[in-house]
């Protein structure tokens, strides 16, 4: 009789970053432990809902989060998240299946929804005292005016307040160039952040925990070969370098390590994290917190976990695990 439990991973997704989602679910797939799980990749987008087993299609009932393979019904016993951006990475997934009690990888629905709003999440963490770099928040309907940028000068990086994998970014020097940098940003989000250039070295920190463990990976540094870390970089190993561990004075990395534990735990994330800074002056800046990192075999949580020495199996293996047994203390679904 076969006892494995049914684990789902969920990648798509409603935004740009569909492609890298993918990528990152095939590397999940094969960090789970298949001996100990069955897996089965579902793909989420606008159009469609569908497990996909063997090239083949099975369609998702949302009532329940089930399909049905060969006249059997299967309904997941746990979802490892892996959608960057929209609905996987902003609250809106991890809210439908906290309603089926259906256990997952991410963070719930407050830290999701929060720290995916870089404006809002950067603006809360500064009152706790963490470093983030002087911005304004504007929309559709803001006139650009010069006066208005003193605050974060030039040059300034212009972003998507929602969104990751570097769609949509620019690095703008002179006022004249803002509005198209801006209307770029607004393709994929409909609130665009206008934030302070920091001239320093990158680095990222991923971590996760249970309710018995926390584990901080080793950093990582960043040095892109082109004008800042955009999408080529992330995704072209020619065209960056990424060191880990990051070779930084040992003081400022337990600090970073420091940092990073107090957000998950101010937040209440779960499973894996990661989050980036920029190093100005031994001045510690805090860019971004991803809730739901890249999972590609180069990605920066695989090559922190090989750096620490760990098998990465094994974590997934105990963040599955744990979401399982928090799962029980639930009351069941009526």
């Amino acid at each position: 009789m076969n006892t494995k439990k049914n684990i789902a991973v969920v990648y798509g997704g409603y935004s740009s970053e569909s492609v890298v989602s993918q990528k990152s679910a095939d590397g999940v797939c094969s960090f789970i432990d298949n001996e100990k799980y069955d897996i089965f990749p579902i793909f989420i987008s606008k159009l469609k809902w569908c497990a996909i087993v063997d090239k083949n299609e099975y369609p998702i009932s949302k009532s329940d989060f089930s399909f049905i393979i060969n006249d059997k019904k299967i309904i997941p016993d746990f979802i490892y998240i892996t959608i960057h951006g929209s609905p996987g990475e902003d609250g809106i997934l991890q809210g439908y299946l906290k309603m089926l009690n259906i256990p997952h990888s991410s963070s719930d629905v407050l830290a999701s929804s929060l720290t995916f709003n870089k404006f809002l999440c950067n603006s809360l963490l500064k009152e706790f005292g963490i470093k983030v770099a002087k911005s304004v928040l504007i929309r559709k309907q803001t006139n650009l005016r010069k006066n208005d940028f003193v605050k974060t000068g030039f040059p300034c990086f212009v972003k998507p307040n929602a969104g990751g994998s570097s769609f949509g970014i620019s690095k703008v020097y002179k006022f004249k160039d803002l509005k198209s940098a801006v209307d770029k940003a607004f393709k994929e989000c409909d609130e665009v952040i206008i934030e302070q250039y920091i001239d320093g070295v990158e680095i990222t920190c991923g971590l996760y925990k249970t309710s018995d463990k926390s584990v901080i990976f080793p950093l990582t540094m960043v040095i892109s070969k082109n004008e800042f870390f955009d999408f080529e970089a992330k995704y072209n190993p020619e065209k960056a370098q990424e060191i880990t561990p990051a070779p930084i004075d040992k003081k400022i990395a337990n600090e970073i390590q420091n940092i990073s534990s107090f957000i998950y735990d101010l937040l209440r994330c779960k499973g894996f994290i990661r989050i980036d800074y920029i190093i100005q002056k031994d001045k510690i800046f805090l860019l971004e917190i991803n809730t739901n990192p890249g999972m590609t075999s180069t990605s920066f949580i695989p090559q922190q976990i090989a750096a620490k020495g760990l098998n990465i199996k094994d974590i997934f293996t105990e963040i599955i695990e744990d979401a399982l047994i928090s799962s029980t203390l639930l009351p069941p679904v009526k």
